[in-house]
């Protein structure tokens, strides 16, 4: 075992108290009955100091690395923080404190501290926070529901796996492979003075890679990344599944379970073709968009401006506001998009990785509508926001990277619902007759309100008359937030809908970092503005 290195900096959630263990224990679980006792140190010694409202948040937080290149591994990193969060009410405000001595002295100053810093911001107070209520749950529990722990696989067969798949781009033709796997466990463990004992273990995973071809006549190069998604579910996402494989197309796509050698073949492959590419002629196309591109235009475009954060202005620091404002929601009829757009924001998706039982106030998850039929219908809230949308609960969209960060509004998984009418992605090229079929994450940008964007991809087909007629490079397009979604006019079945995501949304300052999924069909946006990113046509 080595230290964090860099592949490690890029999971979420890796809090500054992170210390290197052994895989052995990382599999040893902390009592439950332990941290009923420390929370209720915490509790009784806010109450003690006068707060009105407490709640306590312990967290065992677990990473595992592996990183390789071609036949070389350059990092495995076991890590562990854990601590505890203290967030309290008293005299109308808030106050938070930290500690990773788990001992009940230190325990109890970090609840009196955090009492004491709530009524220092009193002081300040313009407006007392305002609760919704919350009943308490007693004393309950959820679990992701994996069916092979990944901290369980010895680490040689994770290995191997990785090695193995490098061997296969290089025997292809790559360049250079990097190769990697992340591995999360949250162990969380909630208590509040409503009455509320949450004992929660959370578990992700991400299997990536990036295959890099050259040309050697002119010194050019092309990538292609792993069309896997980072998933809320355990090693079995790496046991392929013909039934959860979509065929028929230029990429094979993956739903519940991915396959790292079929998908880094043709990597291989689709580099060696980008090298070929020719540039895209900028113009209107209509874009037919792969979940696991358009994830991340539902990510920049839907789901940060709904945060109703953003949307009060209350979080403009990192990444902007909103152009959502509350006014477009009171109106009752703000068209977002088109008829056939309905944006569903859900904590409960089955493999999701924003998929949990209760969020970080202790509220129970569930799902809510958005956008419903094009028309803006919701936000996101938690506690102290459901008033202000007149809301008799939050939404549990309270989060925190890390029990030494205050909890705060996260975005939940927020997903793009697929069409009634049966359609495949294929039986959707055949309609288009100058088009783009766009795969995979790739560079873009979005201005300070959410409005106007750029969004460019992995994978890039020119569409003619219905057909795949080859491969595009430099394509990127552009829209605003409203003209795009309205130019949707078409989304494939369940049968097509997928989720993408990400392991490390940021938000907040300091920042903080969350895991966040959003699902979608493959869809067609009629004629978007295409631009070439290239220096040059030829």
């Amino acid at each position: 075992m080595t230290g964090i290195g860099l592949g490690a900096s890029m999971v979420q959630g890796i809090p500054a108290f992170g210390r290197e263990i052994s895989v052995e224990e990382a599999l040893t679980p902390v009592d439950v009955k332990l941290k009923k006792r420390m929370a209720d140190v915490a509790l009784n010694a806010a109450r003690s100091k006068g707060a009105t409202y407490a709640d306590v948040r312990i967290g065992r937080y677990l990473n595992q690395v592996i990183a390789t290149r071609e036949k070389q591994v350059q990092n495995i990193a076991n890590s562990e923080s854990y601590g505890m969060g203290v967030r309290v009410i008293a005299n109308g405000s808030w106050g938070f404190a930290a500690t990773n001595n788990l001992d009940n002295d230190s325990i109890a100053k970090a609840a009196e501290m955090a009492v004491a810093i709530a009524k220092g911001n009193a002081k300040l107070l313009v407006e007392p926070v305002q609760l919704a209520a919350q009943k308490g749950f007693g004393e309950v529990g959820w679990k992701t529901p994996v069916e092979v722990n990944a901290f369980e696989v010895p680490i040689t067969d994770k290995v191997s796996m990785l090695l193995n798949a490098n061997s296969e781009a290089m025997k292809g033709g790559a360049k250079y492979v990097n190769s990697n796997l992340f591995m999360v466990n949250e162990q969380k463990y909630f208590a509040s003075t409503d009455g509320s004992y949450i004992d929660q273990d959370i578990h992700r995973i991400w299997p990536t890679f990036t295959v890099t071809g050259i040309d050697p006549s002119g010194g050019k190069f092309e990538t292609r990344n792993a069309l896997s998604a980072p998933m809320g579910m355990g090693f079995e996402y790496l046991t392929p599944k013909d039934t959860e494989k979509i065929k028929g197309g230029p990429v094979t796509m993956y739903k519940k379970r991915y396959d790292l050698m079929e998908d880094i073949k043709e990597a291989t492959v689709h580099v060696a073709e980008k090298l070929k590419a020719k540039p895209v002629l900028p113009g209107k196309y209509d874009l037919v968009l792969d979940p696991t591109h358009l994830f991340l235009t539902i990510h920049e475009s839907v789901g940060h401006p709904t945060e109703l954060d953003r949307v009060l202005g209350y979080e403009a620091n990192y990444a902007g506001t909103s152009f959502l404002t509350l006014d477009k929601w009171e109106s009752k009829r703000f068209n977002f998009g088109s008829k056939a757009v309905n944006v569903i924001a859900d904590k409960t998706e089955p493999g999701s990785l924003g998929a949990v039982g209760y969020d970080d106030e202790g509220v129970k998850c569930g799902s809510w509508d958005i956008i419903k039929d094009g028309i803006l219908v919701n936000y996101q809230t938690i506690r102290d926001q459901a008033h202000i949308l007149g809301l008799k609960a939050s939404q549990a969209c309270c989060y925190a990277d890390s029990w030494e960060s205050i909890q705060f509004q996260r975005m939940p998984n927020v997903s793009l619902a697929p069409g009634k009418t049966p359609l495949s992605a294929a039986e959707m090229v055949k309609n288009v007759e100058k088009g783009i079929y766009m795969f995979g994450r790739n560079s873009y940008s979005i201005d300070q309100q959410r409005y106007n964007f750029q969004f460019s991809a992995q994978l890039a087909y020119e569409i003619k008359e219905g057909k795949i007629v080859g491969m595009l490079k430099d394509a990127s397009y552009q829209a605003n937030t409203q003209e795009f979604w309205n130019s949707c006019t078409q989304l494939c079945d369940k049968n097509d809908y997928r989720l993408g995501g990400t392991f490390a949304d940021g938000k907040g300052q300091p920042g903080q970092v969350s895991a966040v999924s959003h699902g979608s069909p493959t869809s067609r946006f009629n004629g978007v503005n295409v631009i070439n990113t290239g220096r040059k046509l030829g």
